[in-house]
């Protein structure tokens, strides 16, 4: 489905069901099948493409956009007041969407709290001068990432994407999102570091982290130090904010898609609209 009378398109897709509704948003450089794999039972599950990513139009990268972008399917579809539930880059703006709408019943954050290329105090415990230049190698793969992205991709790794995120341009085969975009989101305040925004929250708000590396990424000792930071900073949450640790990396709704639907929905249960946030 494409909601057209929009500022940009808007690719979609309504799993159906029974039950409240629940929004879901994937990462940056995902798109909505990311979600496939989830079972939301007693839910009426709906995903969407963000803007410059999957089938839906290109626009510039500005985080109200964005939110004005969820407010058009929400309206289209009649979706009422949803919870909303986001991995990675979707979770950063299921916070955003929280501060906007405190009438919101609950939302869940899968490992969208902040960039792993972060200030050097975000990785404590490490010896300074091993941490700069761990982030120095992560600084210059993300910049080679994003770089690609404004190239055409070659055919061998073309399998390597959905078909749902790649696009044709004068006879070539591009990845999406443009490295325009991806710079745009990158040096942002809001997908840095979440975690400060996270504590405005006041509608009931589940955190799901990873105990395991990204995949692909040999983190060693900067990833535990990040992990080790990210647990520092959700000390103390407010009692609305509940947190959880997944045996899985950033990719939880692939490895163990099973396990991220039951957290999702027995959180949702415990929170639904009209209740207080359970502690």
């Amino acid at each position: 489905m494409t909601i057209a009378d929009h500022e940009i398109p808007l690719a979609v897709r309504d799993y159906g069901g029974d039950g409240e509704p629940v929004l879901l948003l994937h990462g940056l450089g995902g798109t909505l099948e990311a979600w496939d794999a989830l079972e939301l039972e007693g839910h009426r599950a709906v995903a969407m493409d963000l803007r410059g990513h999957g089938l839906s139009g290109d626009g510039p990268w500005e985080w109200d956009r964005v939110l004005d972008d969820i407010e058009a399917v929400v309206r289209h579809l009649g979706l009422g007041v949803p919870a909303v539930a986001g991995h990675s880059l979707g979770g950063m703006l299921a916070v955003l969407w929280a501060r906007r709408h405190p009438e919101c019943p609950a939302i869940v954050n899968l490992d969208g709290l902040r960039s792993a290329e972060n200030d050097p105090d975000n990785y404590p415990g490490m010896d300074p001068a091993a941490r700069d230049q761990e982030l120095a190698k992560l600084k210059a793969m993300f910049d080679a990432q994003a770089a690609s992205m404004g190239r055409p991709l070659p055919a061998e790794l073309q399998a390597m994407f959905p078909k749902r995120a790649l696009t044709e341009k004068d006879g070539e085969t591009y990845a999406r999102p443009d490295a325009e975009l991806l710079q745009a989101v990158r040096y942002t305040p809001e997908f840095r570091d979440t975690i400060p925004l996270l504590r405005q929250v006041t509608c009931a708000a589940l955190v799901v982290i990873p105990t395991q590396d990204p995949p692909g990424m040999s983190g060693g000792e900067l990833m535990e130090a990040f992990r080790r930071g990210v647990r520092r900073d959700l000390a103390g949450m407010p009692a609305n904010v509940q947190v959880e640790e997944l045996d899985a990396s950033h990719n939880m709704l692939a490895e163990q898609p099973k396990a991220v639907a039951a957290l999702v929905t027995g959180f949702l249960a415990a929170n639904r609209p009209g209740t207080a946030p359970s502690a």
